[in-house]
């Protein structure tokens, strides 16, 4: 007989007595940190839920509970430890630089175990301490006197909403969860909650979701047209655009080859997969068309009630196009968001310790690397997709005209300088010749450039040096400073850009949806309406049609051709936002995880004596600025095997149970050894 012991013993819930709720982020302007306690008493669940102030305060301290992506504080979860990581870290998009964190040493060495927090802790990140929190709201709001009933309602459907927010941060990355439906008084002697199937863990979260979408309860979107969608004391909430956003990403995660396939990812004999935890059990392409329903019921509602859009460029040059793209996941007024978080200390004024931008200017912790695989993801600047072997050449033999990522044409009294790739290239990494600044209101790039190549003021030795002594270039291939691949991370990094800027994490955006829906239709074999959808994305940075400039590829009828394609704009159009991870663990990409990472090395080219070109070692800015020389226009480039920051699952067979082990995390141990029904995921012990 299974043993009955207290549900979730170790892990981080709130006291069961008491309903004092502290949390390291804040409540997205909508109140105070926690619930205000009269000096030297206990405010109890009696206190909470007999004042409609109190009652509010316990909702905001929930959305305190909320996951937030980027690292900020080492004492608030796993997640959001700058001592843990990024999930696009282990992409092959980013790589982690520092080695003293747990991408480097437990996911680079393949030693991560089920005694280990992974970098989304199952005990340690506020996932249960939320869940319990709003179940205790939903079964305590209807007493609350002096609450309206309009605010009942959407108190519990906001409620509803976290639960399942918090449910998916978690099913993402661990599979099938115990389902907890209603909250505990610590009082029941005993427990027993097995872990539920992928499919009942699903269902759950897509009910909660419905529930909250058909109460009315939600507004579409905080807009202001009243005091009650007032964006400046609303925006966080969760809205019912947001809700049918979740709904539609949940069943599209559901419907992937991971959980949706003819044989379970690890071979089908594991535990959890003979019990259906971490897959359906079968294919079923109605899967993909329920996924496919939900984002045209998203985008329907849309058309019915506006308000969300893409930002769009006010000028069509490249800066226009970055810009545009800048403020569409940066500004926390952009209409193309549809949920988001905050946390408290990072603020306009860079108060907080340990803060992502903080971590990031300290190049002994820069820990967010783009690798040469990444960059070559983006095409052109009229969407002409880059190919390494003949555009690379190009710079060499065709000098001013090849560039990879700006051209240089002469002009009287000098040169005109355009960027020439994809115009997100420069939003989410800094490359070559880049300029540190695109001036927040005017949209312009100005400020020094950045130097990147062997010797420039900048990456000065960070990839390679040249010896003075034997006149050549030794080449480090490692990682042990900024700009080691080459290139450098820009994603809500910005330079001085974002500094007293008030920042935030995309939660769910409007492009996001827009390239879910082109998935959703490419799997359900609709083509041409899924180009539409891409095309939509890629208009807003200045690149034509994906199929007109991909013509090799047969998109109008190649349907993997096209599904790659769509895999590749998301990785370019939502970088570092945890949904390239997801999408190579959703197709059990792994190619991606085993196959060798590059970085670039960048050689200056000047004019020699004898009228040849030949690489100089030296920086620009400085003495060879101020002496005259002209900013830098012809480089050489050269690509190198990233060495000392390999990752232990490279050169591995795609296919086989060692790397597959590895799309879902371990389950700590110590929870499995509760015996309250717990199943390890497979491959882990």
């Amino acid at each position: 007989m299974k043993p009955h012991i207290q549900l979730f013993a170790g892990i981080a819930l709130a006291a069961l007595t008491t309903i004092a709720t502290t949390s390291c982020t804040d409540e997205i302007k909508l109140g105070s940190n926690a619930l205000e306690k009269p000096s030297g008493s206990t405010v109890t669940k009696d206190t909470v839920f007999n004042s409609p102030i109190y009652t509010e305060q316990f909702l905001n301290s929930i959305y305190a509970l909320q996951y937030y992506g980027l690292p900020y504080n080492s004492n608030c979860g796993t997640s959001a430890s700058p001592w843990s990581g990024k999930f696009d870290q282990l992409t092959d998009c980013w790589v982690m630089h520092w080695d003293n964190n747990t991408i480097y040493k437990a996911y680079y060495s393949g030693t991560l175990d089920a005694n280990q927090d992974p970098l989304l802790s199952y005990k340690n990140d506020n996932v249960w301490k939320a869940v319990r929190a709003a179940w205790l709201l939903i079964e305590n709001v209807n007493n609350v006197p002096g609450l309206s009933e309009e605010k009942k309602q959407s108190f519990t459907a906001q409620a509803r909403c976290l639960i399942a927010a918090r449910y998916f941060d978690l099913f993402a990355v661990y599979g099938g969860l115990p389902i907890i439906d209603h909250s505990y008084s610590g009082t029941e002697g005993s427990y027993d909650m097995p872990r539920a199937t992928l499919d009942s863990t699903v269902t759950f979260m897509v009910d909660q979701l419905d529930q909250a979408i058909n109460s009315g309860a939600l507004p579409w979107a905080y807009n202001g047209n009243t005091t009650e969608t007032d964006a400046t004391n609303n925006t966080g909430r969760w809205t019912k655009a947001g809700a049918m956003a979740l709904k539609a990403k949940i069943l599209t995660f559901a419907a992937s080859p991971i959980y949706n396939a003819a044989q379970g990812y690890y071979g089908g004999s594991s535990e959890a997969e003979q019990k259906h935890m971490v897959w359906y059990g079968d294919f079923k392409q109605e899967r993909w068309e329920k996924a496919l329903k939900a984002c045209q019921d998203f985008f329907d509602a849309l058309n019915a009630n506006g308000w969300y859009e893409l930002t769009q460029a006010e000028s069509k040059t490249p800066d226009g196009y970055r810009q545009a793209y800048r403020m569409g996941y940066a500004y926390q007024g952009s209409k193309e968001i549809l949920h988001s978080t905050r946390v408290g200390g990072v603020d306009a004024y860079k108060s907080g310790t340990y803060t992502w931008h903080q971590w990031l200017d300290n190049p002994a912790r820069q820990n967010c690397l783009p690798t040469e695989e990444y960059v070559e993801m983006f095409p052109w600047a009229d969407g002409t997709p880059f190919d390494w072997k003949s555009d690379s050449i190009k710079g060499k033999v065709e000098g001013a005209k090849g560039q990879l990522f700006y051209k240089y044409e002469k002009v009287r009294g000098g040169f005109k300088k355009t960027a020439s790739r994809d115009p997100r290239l420069y939003e989410e990494c800094i490359v070559n010749g880049q300029m540190t600044s695109l001036d927040w209101t005017t949209g312009k790039s100005n400020g020094d450039v950045y130097e990147l190549w062997v010797g420039g003021a900048d990456a000065g030795n960070a990839v390679a040096r040249y010896d003075e002594t034997s006149k050549e270039v030794v080449k480090t291939e490692a990682l042990s400073s900024r700009y080691a691949t080459g290139y450098d991370q820009n994603k809500y990094y910005m330079n001085q850009d974002y500094l007293r800027k008030f920042t935030q994490w995309v939660y769910l955006s409007l492009d996001e949806m827009y390239l879910m829906y082109a998935e959703c239709l490419a799997q359900c074999d609709r083509l041409d309406d899924a180009l539409k959808q891409v095309d939509i994305v890629r208009a807003r940075v200045g690149l034509k049609g994906l199929a007109l400039k991909n013509p090799s590829l047969d998109l109008h009828s190649n349907k993997q051709n096209l599904i790659n394609e769509i895999l590749r704009e998301r990785a370019c159009e939502l970088g570092l936002s945890n949904n390239h991870y997801y999408d190579m663990i959703r197709y059990k990409r792994g190619d991606w995880m085993t196959k060798k990472l590059h970085g670039l090395i960048t050689y200056r080219m000047e004019q020699g004596p004898t009228g040849g070109y030949i690489r100089q070692y030296i920086p620009w800015r400085g003495a060879n600025k101020d002496g005259g020389a002209k900013e830098p226009t012809r480089f050489e480039y050269e690509k190198f095997t990233i060495q000392n920051r390999q990752h232990y699952l490279w050169d591995k067979d795609p296919q086989s149970q060692e790397v597959a082990k590895w799309y879902l995390w371990p389950f700590p141990k110590t929870e499995i050894n509760k015996h309250y029904g717990l199943v390890q995921n497979p491959g882990w012990e």
